[in-house]
């Protein structure tokens, strides 16, 4: 039989065997999950609490109207499973609630025979809840945690996306930028981090104005949002742009699903549009601080690429804000700190309030041989990805506090281990030999600032 004719005589046993399969026990992956959702508001926690060992009683009572909870030896107490479902579902509150539904149930069904009490079968039913209760209140506790993990580490990924992209750009239309537009990427991205820092009131000026020259706005406008709202004076404009129109459909859907829209997403939709672009500022937390539109570009500048460009743009520009708000604490009483710097030390002291998963800072104490031998300069090359380096200077030695997150002490001394290593191939004995003495300190969740602190401590000592 050749290759060809082998092949077609799978392709018939393949078909055999799907017409021969039942139609009608096709069953979807998820389905068991939309079977069983998760509804954490309280009050639908409490109509479950309710309803549910009411639904096992009355089902006990069609069952086995004289023993309705099978208190008298029925083989397995059925209506238990209600109170132990609530209880691996919420906690054990929830599953007490429901056993307590089960009690009245049964004073109501037994009204004068209370000295016929089961006491081991209640005993046993609720030391039962108690468990699956407790063990349902560890996994969440799991899953929060592992869910705000995650939360972080999606948006130090979209971050370096975000950065990683605007690089391969601007190095790839490098030739480009420098003949056709006036500016190059690397200058777009100093102009709009020195807008965005502090509360410099001609920061939405410059953005347009950058927006204008690097992605070829000929009128647009900024407008404010409150509560998803946009407001009705804008806070820059350039082109004559009039008032904004709030029911137009393209601004409707970027502030709906909270991204960037242009005019040929309405016109599929059937819609027409003031606007070519309508495109929200959001940060990496998902705060919205604006919205642009767009009423006139070029023919030729209404393509993906631009679009993509503008977004991006747009997004650094707002997460220079939200860094910078949360970092101003800090900043305000260590003006030398970096932002970046305490912009990270917030989210993770946040993390740990939240989770109790720690962070850690290595502060490495560079003496005058390690200057000297450039060594600070070195170590901030060996830099992983993750982590913030802060670059104190002071007489006679140079101090580097580095950031760590999501670690704890073990990280650290790998991290040491790993510098006594580099310091053994650049011909020195150990670190304290090259003149580099590290610092532990556990990040603080309570006060950052103290975290700061002793960092200024160790580098002014």
């Amino acid at each position: 039989m050749t290759s060809s004719e082998t092949a077609t005589a799978r392709r018939e046993i393949h078909h055999r065997q799907d017409a021969a399969a039942p139609r009608g026990l096709h069953v979807p992956a998820n389905l068991l999950g939309k079977l069983a959702p998760y509804h954490p508001h309280p009050a639908i926690v409490l109509l479950e609490t309710l309803l549910l060992p009411a639904a096992a009683l009355a089902l006990g009572l069609l069952w086995a109207p004289q023993d309705p909870l099978q208190t008298q030896g029925a083989g397995f107490p059925w209506p238990w499973l209600a109170p132990v479902i609530l209880a691996l579902r919420y906690g054990p509150l929830p599953g007490l609630g429901a056993a307590l539904v089960l009690l009245a149930g049964w004073l109501a069904l037994n009204s004068g025979h209370y000295d016929q009490f089961p006491k081991m079968y209640f005993l046993g039913g609720l030391v039962l809840v108690m468990l699956v209760g407790e063990f349902a209140s560890l996994w969440h506790t799991r899953t929060r945690r592992a869910e705000t993990l995650q939360a972080y580490l999606d948006q130090r990924l979209e971050h370096l996306v975000r950065q990683h992209y605007l690089l391969r750009l601007s190095h790839d239309r490098l030739e480009q930028e420098l003949i056709g537009r006036p500016m190059s990427m690397r200058d777009a991205l100093l102009a709009l981090r020195d807008a965005g820092q502090g509360n410099n009131p001609h920061a939405p000026d410059v953005l347009l104005r950058l927006l204008a020259q690097y992605c070829q706005l000929e009128a647009a406008a900024l407008y404010p949002l409150a509560d998803d709202r946009p407001g009705t004076s804008a806070l820059a404009s350039l082109g004559g742009v009039g008032d904004l129109d709030a029911t137009d459909p393209l601004v409707v859907q970027a502030l709906g699903c909270h991204k960037l829209c242009h005019v040929s997403q309405a016109l599929a939709s059937q819609q027409t549009s003031r606007y070519l672009v309508a495109a929200p500022l959001r940060d990496l937390a998902g705060s919205l601080y604006g919205l642009l539109v767009v009423e006139d570009m070029p023919f030729f500048a209404l393509q993906e690429e631009n679009l993509q460009t503008l977004n991006l743009l747009l997004g650094y520009y707002t997460d220079g804000l939200s860094m910078h708000a949360l970092a101003a604490p800090i900043v305000a009483q260590f003006p030398d700190c970096p932002p970046t710097f305490a912009f990270e030390l917030q989210r993770l002291g946040h993390i740990h309030r939240q989770t109790q998963v720690p962070s850690i800072v290595v502060v490495l104490e560079c003496l005058e041989r390690a200057i000297a031998l450039g060594l600070p300069q070195q170590i901030q090359r060996l830099k992983r990805e993750m982590d913030e380096i802060w670059c104190l200077e002071a007489p006679q030695r140079t101090t580097l506090a580095v950031l760590m997150p999501l670690g704890d002490h073990a990280t650290a001394e790998g991290y040491i281990a790993r510098l006594q290593g580099w310091a053994a191939q650049q011909g020195h004995a150990s670190l304290a030999d090259a003149g580099i003495f590290p610092h532990v300190i556990a990040l603080s969740s309570s006060a950052p600032e103290a975290t700061v602190a002793r960092i200024h401590g160790i580098a002014h000592a």
